[in-house]
């Protein structure tokens, strides 16, 4: 995926993404993962942003933006995938291009045949699956599999959900497809073909989305000992498919682990979806392989602060368990374990016992530190001293020094040991509070650049922006990146145009401030505050101007340069400009 704005504008015309903006339909976009319901000339529902129980969630028909009057949240269609499902500002882009099917035209000097390549291979991905959901449904052989799924839990409900589907044997995949003008390299470049047939053949396919719902390859599983090949095999990396990279589920869960920041997770694929039609569509998987730092990296930076790790009670699971946890804990992430009994995984507890009943596995779930001490025999002194120094050293080398501290006092009490012998002191939770605010303050921040970006991040994120042209001008800004975005909205503005995120990176050329316009989407905002924060912004920028202004004013009176009649009409400017300190209208 594209990474940023910069990469973004470069790639694709201006055009395309002004095409783009006047496709989106913004109702279409939102119900997709918001119930609306038309009230006269708007569609209401309830806030993805915020709990409750009356919708105050409007979308106007015909308007381009969103607006809660609850929360006061605010935007556009990108606005809605960044954040409500914590989208980049390049892949929200990228997203409602291809659903609302607007070619993005690449600029002269990029590989036009790769990318054509590439949107082959994605479709034929899709085709595949539905071919695959078709043949299971609609076949004499696939009646058979589906009396095996039933046999294995798997209702039809389920199978309809998921789109669970049966490649036949030999290669009538390849042959529909290409009936359909698909070609052998378009075939090879999803991964769908290889050495001259189809790459799965005789076995249950499950398709495998990335976040956002696209089909990047499949998980095949077979049904019969027969069959060629271990019990599951994988799609080969592709273009799309990069196994250490997916979390099998993400695309179901997104919305739902973006809102509450937590997230659940198994080990198996079939698990992950057992949950999430059960309702704990918070949950994914990793893709058949160990959990992998980039995996985390995923959740964390969808604003996750929990995980429960519900991985199955052998040794494998349990050292799994350990690695995840602590994987988590690096990043700064609470961890919890979900003890599952003994010979079963999510799946097989769910049939046997039900929803209501992994629900109390989740409410009793274990610390991580409660479940490292579990994983140590304590019954005598010797034992539980080398317990206590094993896990101090895996905690030790954690990387938030507060969070070392309260996982050692954690450990000491669940060990029944006094907190010195663990090496803690009094007073060291201060020592290490001041020490971390002491390193915090050694780097540089450029208040010029953060006051001047919070006041474009509040303006593109749906801020009441009158109050800002009618006190502002482009003199105003002392960024030159940040002068020039705000230039970009004055000539919108003028023109009595809507000011959206894309508009707004479609007017802009150099990295420099594309890559700036990446840095202020970042920015966190509290909704319910956005306009009395852009009236303060507004206030202190002008503030700022006004002392500005004081000082290059004293600073002439007091320069040689002057006669005494002029120095005396500048100190009388001086003076008036002092009784009027700058309020904003």
């Amino acid at each position: 995926m594209i990474a940023n704005p910069a990469d973004l504008m470069a790639l694709y015309s201006r055009e395309s993404l002004e095409t783009l903006k006047t496709k989106i339909d913004l109702v279409d976009l939102v119900q997709s993962h918001v119930e609306l319901k038309r009230a006269g000339s708007a569609y209401k529902g309830l806030c993805p942003f915020h709990d409750e129980k009356s919708p105050s969630f409007i979308i106007q028909r015909g308007d381009s933006h969103y607006h809660c009057f609850g929360c006061q949240a605010h935007g556009d269609a990108i606005a809605f995938l960044m954040n409500h499902l914590r989208m980049s500002f390049s892949d929200a882009v990228v997203h409602l291009a291809e659903r609302f099917d607007v070619p993005l035209i690449k600029n002269e000097g990029e590989d036009k045949a790769a990318d054509f390549l590439r949107k082959e291979a994605r479709k034929a991905l899709a085709e595949a699956a539905t071919f695959f959901h078709f043949y299971l449904l609609h076949t004499a052989e696939g009646h058979v599999v589906l009396e095996y799924l039933y046999g294995r839990g798997l209702d039809l409900e389920f199978i309809k959900a998921f789109q669970v589907g049966l490649a036949p044997l030999g290669s009538l995949l390849t042959k529909v497809l290409k009936e359909k003008g698909y070609k052998e390299n378009s075939l090879e470049a999803a991964g769908l073909f290889a050495k001259g047939h189809d790459f799965f053949q005789d076995r249950i396919t499950f398709p495998i989305r990335d976040a956002v719902g696209h089909v990047i390859g499949f998980s095949a599983r077979k049904y019969k000992e027969e069959t060629f090949g271990g019990k599951y095999v994988n799609s080969s990396e592709t273009l799309f498919f990069k196994k250490s990279h997916i979390l099998f589920g993400l695309s179901y869960s997104r919305a739902r682990i973006a809102k509450e920041r937590k997230a659940l997770i198994v080990e198996g694929q079939i698990d992950a979806l057992r949950l999430i039609q059960e309702g704990f569509d918070f949950t994914v998987a990793s893709q058949g392989t160990a959990f992998t730092e980039h995996q985390g990296e995923m959740l964390h930076k969808l604003g996750v602060k929990k995980v429960l790790l519900a991985f199955d009670s052998d040794k494998a699971g349990q050292e799994a368990s350990i690695k995840v946890g602590d994987m988590f804990i690096r990043l700064g992430v609470e961890v919890a374990i979900v003890q599952m009994p003994n010979d079963m995984d999510p799946d097989s507890f769910m049939l046997a016992k039900g929803p209501r009943a992994f629900e109390e596995l989740l409410m009793h779930t274990e610390s991580y530190i409660s479940f490292l001490i579990r994983q140590h025999p304590t019954s005598t002194a010797a034992a539980k001293v080398q317990a206590a120094h094993a896990i101090k050293e895996r905690i030790s080398a954690w990387p938030d020094p507060l969070m070392v501290h309260e996982s050692l006092k954690e450990l000491a009490m669940l060990l029944q040991v006094p907190e010195e012998t663990l090496g803690l002191k009094a007073g060291q939770v201060a020592m290490l509070s001041y020490q971390k605010k002491l390193s915090l303050k050694t780097s540089f921040v450029d208040p010029i650049k953060v006051l001047e970006t919070d006041l474009i991040s509040l303006m593109l994120l749906g801020a009441e922006n009158e109050v800002v042209f009618s006190n502002l001008k482009e003199e105003h800004f002392l960024h030159e990146a940040c002068k020039r975005i705000f230039r970009v909205c004055l000539e919108h503005h003028a023109k009595g145009q809507t000011i959206d995120l894309l508009t707004v990176a479609a007017s802009l050329s150099s990295e420099e401030d594309l890559a700036l316009l990446n840095e202020i989407l970042q920015k966190k905002v509290n909704n319910q505050r956005i306009n009395s924060l852009l009236r303060e912004v507004v206030q202190k920028i002008l503030e700022r101007q006004w002392m500005w202004e004081a000082e290059h004013l004293r600073v002439k009176i007091q320069s040689l340069n002057h006669s005494e009649s002029e120095a005396l009409l500048l100190a009388k400017e001086l003076t008036e400009l002092r009784k009027n300190p700058p309020k904003v209208v």
